[in-house]
């Protein structure tokens, strides 16, 4: 069930950074508290495959998202040690060294299940040994939320295991809201920051439409 135009779960995580550093993240909490946007990306796991390169490429942007008022934050259902030791790890061996952004280690799956992305196919119950068992790798699929400074989210996306994201489609999505938060306008199909948006009434739409 989606959770866009409600307010993100109001859940602590554990963390770990580049430094070693174990604390909780509450994402709800540091979107007010701090006024900031945050954009909170799920992988599947770490030591994979795409998933250095998603977060190598966050990284880059990491510049981007500052002057956009927003916070960055990875998260997988790894434990915080497991992040620590892949943080500690060069890029040669396909780790994610130089990575300075926290990452959520939700090994409890208690905020990955309470947003609906872990990749379970079914869960059943066994009456003789009273073991749930789930097919399916109980990992997260590839998931982004947008969250602004009220901790309301507005965008969601979910891809599947194999196919990594555009980093710069979340920039260009925080671009077209903080444009609807100032300025009152709509952003039409493939707005990007410095083109025209338009009024959301008919001949706000027709006056775009006929110039475009």
């Amino acid at each position: 069930m989606s959770i866009v135009g409600k307010k993100f779960p109001n859940l602590s995580v554990n963390a770990m950074n580049e430094m070693g550093d174990t604390f909780k993240i509450n994402v709800l909490e540091e979107a007010i508290n701090n006024k900031k946007k945050i954009i909170l990306f799920w992988y599947p796991k770490d030591f994979t495959f795409v998933c250095p390169t998603e977060l190598h490429a966050f990284q880059a942007a990491l510049g981007e998202f500052d002057k956009r008022n927003t916070m960055v934050i990875g998260a997988s259902c790894d434990t915080a040690e497991v992040h620590f030791a892949w943080l500690n790890t060069s890029k040669d061996n396909g780790g994610i060294e130089g990575v300075t952004y926290p990452l959520l280690a939700d090994s409890n799956r208690n905020l990955a299940s309470t947003l609906g992305i872990l990749d379970v196919t079914n869960e059943q119950y066994d009456d003789e040994t009273g073991v749930v068992l789930v097919d399916g790798d109980n990992v997260t699929y590839r998931a982004t939320f947008l969250i602004d400074e009220e901790g309301t989210v507005f965008h969601e996306s979910v891809n599947h295991m194999p196919v990594g994201r555009n980093v710069s489609e979340f920039l260009r999505l925080i671009d077209a809201y903080t444009h609807v938060q100032e300025k009152g306008e709509v952003c039409p199909a493939n707005w990007e920051e410095g083109k025209e948006a338009m009024n959301a009434t008919r001949d706000g739409v027709a006056s775009y439409l006929s110039a475009n």
